[in-house]
């Protein structure tokens, strides 16, 4: 019984000493692949990351302890076909996984064999955005995709207001799909590629000069490069040898330039000078992380037949793909993973049936999906498509022998000035509103930002299309004498050209046969079709025109009105009211009121026609107010102050009176003048026949807007049919635009314009869908209305004299307070110093013949009862008082002087 416990006991030791943690032994040594090619920049800097990461793992006991990693490199020189024939060579060598490839070329082939033999392909350098996870889910990338590279260079046209790029691209998957993903970022920002231009890989200098010269044709000189190095090398030489490295282009280089750069520190001058000012972008690293691998770079590289080999962002990916498998396989060993493969039935028929099958591969390349950890390149983690997170480019600007970073990209906060890893440190994002940029060195050593196009050096003279207007043609007609167009359009046009920053040749085309006005549709149609280059003159902006082609700023607001004949106007009850506004009338009844009762205060104790019983007095001082007004009262004034105040108020009654009549003789004036059609909405009930320009859109917008029968339309050269009438054969009223009325009107007072203004719209230049002069002539035309050239313009040709006021159809303009006010303060400071006067003198009275006997009564003078008697006194007529006065003198003859006038308070109120 001991024994048997002893043998299980032996058998559980040597179970844990050859099954540690419980799990199936380890494979001695995992085959890994590689396939890249050895002489590019790329793989150069790639087989010795990938030789010192593979090091750094076997000599790490705490990853794969007891498994070395066994590297197997084959060298595709850039070649599909080899590339083909090394796969089935891995194949047949039963490998785990395979680094690489490295061409995006090769991995659209070569993702075939993984998703057949269920091998994972990691990939540090295959960029095509169309090497989706779904259409190869066994091709894992640890680079980003050249999807947001293109949407990083979509972001930087757009910051710079941009709206073209020519693309010169690879014609290979790597070139077409990348520049197919430029072109659908460049479309979501209104921006697209004006024009492309395909090379083939191996295309020569004579093949890449030929297609340069063309550029210069187009209208865009943004031109972005996507090429491989050794093509991308001869663009720029040829280039610079084209003097296409001068002031106006932009050149922006994806990042196989940042990468060759990198890695050729330092570069021979000859080839930085064919470059200055180019962009180009860099896969973004973090410092901190690879300062370790950058530190030891020098030692890995002394041995490389003495050549200068630097690290690019290339090798950090390289690196961090050696461990991200090593990681992943470390997991999978752990879950009871084994490496095992079995030979794949469907190929025998291909002879091909040495080539075996990875059992587990869906398993490690799940693991592989799934790991993650901080590279030497940054962050190791994949999204739910496959791609790396927080994508991120370093912008770069070539100046002298060297790279400058002018920024920053990435998906989450576009272009900054500040490190993406600091943006999502501080969880910031960045607004479109706040998207910045350092100072660019561009091509021909500016820092002032190129406006991105150029006009097309071709020998070509812009062809514009000019209406040849034969009425009003002082907007624009053909002057018969020099056969030149000229006008107000012109000379806005001329104006607007001389103020752009580059020379614009141009013929001005007259359109139309000059015996009647154009069809501005017609016109813009030509435009369109490219018949003219342009169309310049009183062109409408409307919606059916904006979909044929693009209209500048407006340069003169405009929009349809009626005008028609003005008849006799039928004045109304209450038309005698308007000479004067409200708040003058109010005024007026104030001081009728104010002024009546000052006069009533003057006169009341000297005028029997102010005296009587209150009623009457009342009566008195409404009457004797209003009756002023007309100069119609019959009360006389007989004190001084009460005649001097009446004077100057009926000197304002005069002015007012004389106002009064004028105005309402004004109004009633003009307002003889009107018409039956009172709006556009009138008009299409009315049935009545209706005027439209030759060649104007109106037509087009009562039929089909307005819903008006097009039997009522009469298109006119002249006004002859407004003149007769609806019943003498011609029309009720001319719909036109309300320029070509407003200067009309000006000679022609027997017409007004009724009703509103029913739409609103500009006149603006027209040029072809896209076309950058659109841009520049709006701002020129923006610069001439800021400066007042515009409106100099438009006096010169547009002002001239205009109809009588007596004639003319005006709004009455009332009279305000605001225009009598001096005579309104005249006449209530006389008032106001009438009354002092008058009340200093009846004060000075009741002192003198109202004094108390004794001095009791002296001190109640001032209390309310003194008040009272003075109303009495006030009351009184002063005739009355002096006669009193006299009598009680008489009977006092033997007082002093001081007493001579005093009455007792007594026998007054008695």
């Amino acid at each position: 019984m001991a024994f048997m416990e002893m043998a299980k006991l032996v058998l559980l030791v040597l179970c844990f000493c050859f099954f540690p943690c419980g799990i199936s032994t380890r494979p001695a040594v995992v085959n890994i692949g590689a396939i890249f090619s050895f002489n590019s920049t790329i793989g150069r800097v790639a087989k010795v990351a990938i030789d010192a990461a593979v090091d750094d793992i076997n000599n790490d006991s705490s990853l794969l302890p007891g498994t070395n990693l066994l590297i197997q490199m084959q060298d595709s020189r850039c070649s599909g076909f080899r590339g083909i024939v090394q796969t089935i060579q891995f194949m047949k060598t039963e490998v785990a996984a395979v680094i690489g490839p490295q061409s995006s070329v090769n991995a659209h082939v070569l993702s075939q064999f993984a998703n057949e033999l269920q091998v994972p392909f990691v990939s540090f350098s295959a960029t095509d955005p169309t090497l989706s996870s779904l259409q190869f889910p066994f091709l894992v990338r640890t680079t980003y995709s050249d999807l947001f590279q293109m949407s990083a260079i979509a972001r930087m046209v757009h910051y710079y207001k941009w709206r073209k790029v020519v693309a010169i691209y690879s014609d290979d998957n790597y070139g077409r799909n990348g520049i197919a993903a430029l072109g659908d970022m460049l479309e979501e920002r209104l921006c697209r590629i004006s024009y492309k231009a395909a090379l083939s890989p191996g295309a020569t200098r004579t093949d890449i000069s030929n297609m340069l010269v063309r550029i210069p044709l187009m209208e865009s000189s943004i031109i972005v490069v996507h090429v491989n190095q050794d093509l991308g090398l001869t663009i720029f030489s040829t280039a610079h040898h084209l003097q296409m490295m001068s002031k106006g282009y932009v050149w922006i280089a994806t990042d196989w330039l940042s990468s060759f750069i990198d890695s050729s520190v330092p570069v021979e001058m000859e080839i930085m000078n064919s470059m200055q000012g180019v962009l180009t972008f860099r896969q973004h690293t973090l410092k901190s992380e690879k300062h370790g691998l950058v530190s030891r770079w020098r030692e890995l590289t002394k041995h490389k037949n003495n050549e200068v080999l630097q690290l690019n962002s290339y090798g950090l990916h390289a690196y961090d793909t050696v461990w991200l498998i090593a990681r992943a396989l470390e997991a999978f060993f752990r879950d009871n993973g084994t490496i095992s493969f079995s030979k794949d039935l469907s190929l025998h028929s291909f002879s091909l049936e040495a080539m075996t099958k990875f059992n587990e591969g869906q398993s490690l390349l799940n693991k592989i999906k799934t790991t993650e950890f901080d590279g030497v390149s940054g962050k190791i983690q994949f999204d739910s498509d496959g791609n790396l997170i927080h994508p991120a480019y370093d912008i770069l600007n070539v100046i002298g022998s060297g790279m400058r970073t002018v920024g920053f990209w990435s998906n989450t906060s576009g272009l900054s000035t500040t490190s993406p890893e600091t943006i999502y440190t501080n969880m910031t994002s960045n607004s479109s509103e706040n998207q910045n940029l350092n100072t660019v060195h561009w091509p021909g050593e500016t820092s002032i930002l190129p406006r991105g196009w150029v006009f097309p050096q071709n020998g070509k003279e812009l062809r514009i299309g000019v209406p040849n207007r034969v009425i009003l043609k002082e907007f624009v007609s053909k002057d018969p004498d020099t056969d030149t167009m000229r006008g107000y359009c012109i000379e806005v046009f001329t104006a607007a050209i001389h103020l752009l920053p580059y020379a614009v040749p141009y013929k001005l085309i007259p359109f139309g046969d000059g015996i009647q006005n154009p069809n501005y549709t017609d016109l813009v149609q030509k435009v369109a079709s490219n018949v003219f280059d342009a169309a310049v003159g009183d062109i409408t902006i409307e919606t059916s025109r904006t979909k044929l082609v693009d209209f500048t700023q407006p340069y003169i607001q405009s929009g349809l009105v009626i005008m028609a004949h003005t008849n006799k106007f039928r004045s109304y009850a209450w038309a005698f009211l308007q000479p004067f506004t409200v708040e003058m009338w109010c005024t007026i009844g104030a001081f009728l009121i104010f002024v009546g009762a000052v006069v009533w205060l003057l006169e009341h104790r000297v005028n029997d026609d102010f005296r009587g019983p209150p009623k009457k007095q009342f009566a008195t001082l409404i009457w004797f107010s209003f009756s002023t007004l007309f100069f119609a009262h019959r009360e006389k004034t007989v004190g001084t102050l009460g005649r001097a105040v009446l004077l100057i108020w009926l000197f304002v009654v005069l002015i007012i009176q004389s106002s009064y009549t004028a105005s309402l003789t004004s109004i009633l004036t003009v307002r003889q003048l009107f018409s039956p059609i009172t709006g556009i909405h009138g008009l299409i009930a009315s049935n009545e026949p209706i005027g439209v320009q030759v060649g104007s859109f109106a037509e087009r917008y009562l039929v089909q807007e307005l819903g008006i029968q097009k039997s009522r339309i009469k298109v006119l050269s002249n006004t002859v049919a407004l003149e007769l009438g609806p019943h003498k054969g011609g029309v009720a009223a001319i719909i036109d635009e309300r320029p070509y009325l407003e200067f009309f009107l000006k000679a022609h007072c027997q017409f007004s314009t009724v009703g509103s203004e029913f739409t609103n719209s500009g006149w603006g230049f027209a040029f072809p869908k896209d076309s950058p002069l659109t841009a520049d002539i709006s701002k020129a035309i923006i610069e001439l209305s800021d400066n007042g050239d515009l409106q100099r313009i438009y006096d010169k040709w547009l002002t001239r004299k205009g109809c009588s006021s007596e004639n003319k159809e005006m709004d009455s303009n009332q009279l305000q307070v605001s225009c009598f006010w001096g005579l309104f303060f005249l006449c209530g400071m006389a008032c106001f110093i009438a009354l002092i006067i008058h009340f200093s003198i009846i004060t000075s009275q009741f002192i003198r013949h109202y004094t108390p006997k004794d001095s009791s009564a002296a001190r109640n003078t001032i209390s309310g009862r003194s008040f009272q008697d003075f109303l009495s006194f006030f009351d009184e007529k002063e005739e009355s008082v002096k006669s009193r006065s006299k009598r009680l003198v008489l009977q006092n003859g033997g007082r002093n002087s001081d007493n001579e006038l005093s009455i007792p308070g007594e026998q007054l109120q008695g």
